[in-house]
């Protein structure tokens, strides 16, 4: 983890006789003078060591010396395959038994305490035993953070640390230190260096763990022990988490956790998509998981995600979702994302929503059976939510021209987004492009503009469509709820049926009109309430209103010039129509269905001229609109 870990390791020193054994190939010899009579095998390695040192310390070794020992005094040959530690652990406790100095570090405390349990190094064979001496050791060891993640990291191949609860133990005490702040201990692994021991004054007093102050970390964060942790394998960081859960921990914090262990062994979860398993630690080495090990790192994940909404975030659940499409996870997995997503889907961004289509059959770029998912979930949530996501509550701010910014609405713009980006893939069949616009309700919606685009790239991606399929796309906007751009850029698309065309010129023409009769009717009652005595003109002092008014009809004049201008052009394609008409019977049964008859009575040269300045307000004829926008829908 660090340049050099042994400066920062508590060490215990036994023994004061100098070295008495050599290694000569696979063989440990002991130097002691005497011949050895006792021969011990641990693997490949031999150890030819004397009974009395090994049998007044072990109560297992006095027992295999008195079965396996011979009536002509030659050499026992014992076999201890199954000892914790193998050979460096034997050599370490041979030492002990000697009085030869060793030292005990995190790196061996384990494995020692093990291997004195498996050989029964009790007081009962001698004061100041094995297991005592390394007891003690551990409980120094479980004081201080970095020691008790190094003790901890050894713990993985040995079963005895389990049935002494040593494990348990490093669990426990890492969980409090994590809880607590870092301040009021040894400092984390990946904070302490080599300079820092170096700084250190001699006079500089020291802490209760025995460091000095020179060590103590600077102020941090709450993530100050994620990298710590992020070195433990699989199930011991699954328990550390389930620990530091029952103390109280921060959800998000543990999400937080997650995401950077996550980020250390799946090389999906990287943003540069690359297999550098280390984007956080580069100088560490460690080896990629297999894609199986990563299945199963990514289904423990998930499942230890806190279950509090908003805690972890909707990136991070998007980026688990599509690795566990690319490691086909377990469908439950796979659900588990899809429902978390969903419940906060308003928090997401398009980008991450881009998930590339991981099926078997693949028929899309992207996966859109599984956004309708997570859209439907969002929906199924919303439906029981918040009152003010309620449909009329909506509609009310929507109606008083605010602009509410709630989960649906917002939904609702990111999935118009959404649409648009997968819009232009040719394999996206009109009914799955239809179902997933349709999930979004109308009053969600301020403006239709969104999902207009959505609609116009995709027929400009599609021309083969059929004009029913045309309108039926058409069908999933509402030609009331373009804005002005909008619908000048509706006005001249052809790629757009010629029925949703004259729906935009109509509603457009109404909506232009319907303000024309409204500013004359605010524009008069002001003129009478500034003029009592019905004098029309202003005072000459009053510039400021000279110049309102001017401005006020020279925007009357220019929607005047436009609502004519619009006139002409329904003229104009009624003039169009007809002459079709002529040549083929087909359009006048398509003329007498929409009812152009009547539109072109409505838009004669004649009746153009009621827009006139001096009676704006005449031309609204409310039963002659309705019939309009009956005919034209």
């Amino acid at each position: 983890m660090v340049a050099n870990p042994q400066s920062q390791m508590a060490c215990m020193t036994l023994g004061s006789k100098s070295e008495a054994f050599h290694r000569e190939g696979k063989t440990w010899l002991c130097t002691a003078g005497l011949p050895s009579d006792v021969m011990i095998e641990i693997g490949e390695m031999s150890f030819n060591v004397h009974k009395f040192p090994l049998l007044s310390r072990s109560g297992l070794l006095e027992k295999l010396i008195e079965e396996f020992s011979t009536e002509d005094g030659s050499g026992s040959v014992l076999k201890l395959q199954d000892l914790p530690g193998g050979a460096k652990a034997f050599e370490i406790i041979a030492k002990f038994c000697y009085g030869i100095k060793i030292e005990l570090t995190p790196s061996n405390i384990v494995c020692l305490r093990c291997a004195a349990e498996y050989l029964r190094m009790t007081e009962d064979y001698g004061e100041g035993n094995l297991i005592a001496h390394t007891e003690a050791f551990l409980n120094e060891v479980f004081s201080n953070w970095t020691d008790c993640i190094k003790a901890l990291e050894t713990c993985e191949v040995l079963q005895y640390a389990e049935e002494l609860h040593i494990v348990a133990r490093c669990i426990e005490s890492l969980a409090s230190k994590a809880c607590t702040d870092p301040n009021l201990f040894n400092c984390s692994v990946s904070e302490c260096n080599d300079t820092q021991m170096a700084s250190a004054p001699a006079s500089a007093p020291a802490l209760w763990n025995g460091l000095s102050a020179a060590t103590k970390p600077p102020s941090t964060t709450d993530h100050w022990w994620f990298e710590d942790v992020s070195f433990l394998r699989l199930a011991f960081y699954k328990r550390l988490i389930l620990a530091i859960e029952s103390r109280g921990m921060e959800p998000e914090t543990i999400a937080a956790s997650l995401l950077y262990y996550a980020k250390r062994y799946l090389p999906l979860m990287n943003m540069q998509a690359t297999y550098d398993i280390n984007p956080v630690n580069p100088g560490t080495t460690k080896s990629t998981p297999s894609e199986a090990d990563q299945k199963v790192l990514l289904e423990e994940i998930v499942g230890l995600l806190p279950i509090k909404k908003g805690a972890t975030s909707t990136k991070f659940l998007l980026r688990l979702l599509r690795a566990a499409m690319v490691l086909h996870a377990s469908p439950s997995c796979r659900e588990n994302l899809e429902k978390r997503v969903g419940a906060q889907l308003d928090q997401a961004v398009l980008v991450d929503l881009l998930i590339p289509n991981m099926g078997y059959s693949v028929d899309t770029l992207y996966d859109i059976e599984c956004v309708h998912r997570i859209l439907d979930h969002f929906m199924s949530v919303e439906k029981g939510g918040d009152i003010s996501s309620s449909p009329c509550i909506v509609e009310d701010q929507l109606a008083s021209g605010t602009d509410p910014l709630t989960p649906i609405t917002m939904v609702a713009n990111l999935i118009d987004g959404y649409l648009a980006e997968v819009a232009p893939d040719v394999n996206l069949k009109p009914p799955k492009f239809e179902a997933l616009a349709a999930v979004v309700p109308d009053y969600a919606r301020r403006l239709d503009d969104g999902i207009y685009h959505a609609v116009d790239v995709y027929l400009k991606a599609h021309p083969w469509l059929t004009d029913m399929e045309r309108e039926q796309l058409c069908r999933l906007m509402n030609c009331q709820k373009l804005s002005l751009e909008a619908s000048s850029h509706a006005a001249q698309n052809e790629r757009l049926p010629l029925r949703v065309i004259v729906q935009v010129l109509f509603f457009e023409q109404l909506r232009l009109r319907t303000s024309i009769s409204g500013w004359f009717f605010v524009s008069e009652n002001l003129d009478n309430a500034q003029n009592p005595n019905g004098s029309k003109e202003l005072p000459r002092n009053d510039e400021a209103n000279k110049m309102e008014h001017a401005q006020d009809y020279a925007v009357a004049f220019n929607i005047t010039e436009r609502v004519s201008d619009l006139e002409k052009e329904c003229l104009s394609m009624n003039q169009e129509l007809r002459k079709l008409a002529k040549s083929k019977r087909s359009w006048r049964i398509f003329s007498k269905k929409l009812g152009f008859g009547q539109k072109s009575r409505h838009c004669n040269a004649k009746e153009s001229k009621s827009c006139d300045m001096k009676n704006p307000a005449s031309s609204l004829n409310g039963k002659q609109d309705h019939q309009n926008a009956e005919v034209l829908c």
